[in-house]
């Protein structure tokens, strides 16, 4: 499967402002290309909501060879109920831990590493080694599982995935050695999803989505969005197929000849980021109606 790589996270944020500075100026990732929809996405992207929403990709270098992160602004929604089910990106970067002290942002030392926390409470698991410049910085996401041994056997057996690594309680998975890894954690318990659930993608050659899709079917595992086009205004249209596995975390295939396309870094992506948090008055009216909505 050396073919298909990890891509991103979809994270879904209420902050639009504080999330930029702690994505920007802490972690020190860079906006790859910022895009604002008047309408929801036909897979959800944005989750389940119909409105205005913004998406932003920002990461350590080009979506081509790093794994990133997807923020997924809905206008009007100031916070996520979080759930257990993300449990963490790991990334190396003892100047992320600097930029975090010097920003006054919160750091929770755990020997050798730190903790970080986004605005709305995802945490990024800060390695106390160099920033890499030949490499993507980011290590693993780390996933909640209820039960590891079925959650192993979907990832390998029907996702692709090779397990580099297992014990009782974790495994570690990945469609490459030098590719960001899944972590799978065994929580010993129900995961919940709550309303900040987020989706993990990968690409794939467009001729194999329809495959990965019957054998999904065939297994009788959940299918959220069957085989569609996305376009986006402008840019490259891509095909995708949304799964959940066992414990119904959201995965994304896409087909890859597409999403190299879509995914070209925009230099204007800082500058239309900005543009939009300017314009965005929602806070202003919320306000005067007593406060922005939780989801």
């Amino acid at each position: 499967m050396a073919s298909r790589r990890a891509l991103h996270f979809v994270y879904k944020i209420g902050d639009r402002k504080a999330t930029a500075k702690f994505y920007r100026d802490v972690l020190g990732m860079k906006v790859l290309r910022h895009e604002e929809f008047d309408e929801g996405c036909k897979a959800s992207c944005n989750g389940p909501y119909d409105g205005k929403w913004s998406k932003t990709m920002i990461g350590y270098g080009a979506e081509d060879n790093h794994f990133v992160c997807e923020l997924t602004y809905n206008y009007g929604v100031s916070q996520y109920e979080m759930g257990n089910d993300f449990l963490g990106m790991h990334i190396d970067s003892q100047e992320a831990v600097e930029r975090a002290k010097k920003n006054d942002w919160p750091v929770k030392d755990e020997g050798d590493h730190s903790v970080l926390e986004a605005p709305g409470g995802y945490k990024f698991i800060i390695n106390h080694k160099p920033q890499p410049a030949d490499k993507d910085p980011v290590q693993q996401v780390v996933l909640a599982s209820s039960n590891l041994e079925k959650s192993v056997e979907y990832w390998k057996d029907l996702a692709g995935m090779t397990v580099y690594s297992k014990t009782d309680k974790s495994a570690t998975l990945g469609y490459c050695e030098t590719q960001a890894k899944l972590v799978l954690q065994d929580i010993g318990g129900e995961v919940n999803h709550a309303k900040a659930f987020g989706r993990i993608a990968f690409s794939a050659p467009g001729g194999d989505l329809p495959g990965i899709e019957q054998k999904m079917k065939d297994a009788n595992q959940t299918i959220i969005t069957p085989y569609i086009s996305l376009d986006t205004p402008g840019k490259a249209t891509v095909q995708v197929v949304i799964l959940a596995d066992p414990d119904g975390h959201e995965i994304c295939f896409v087909g890859d000849e597409g999403f190299r396309q879509l995914s070209a870094v925009d230099p204007k992506g800082d500058e239309l980021l900005n543009e939009a948090m300017e314009k965005d008055k929602s806070d202003e009216w919320f306000a005067k109606k007593g406060g922005k909505a939780a989801a």
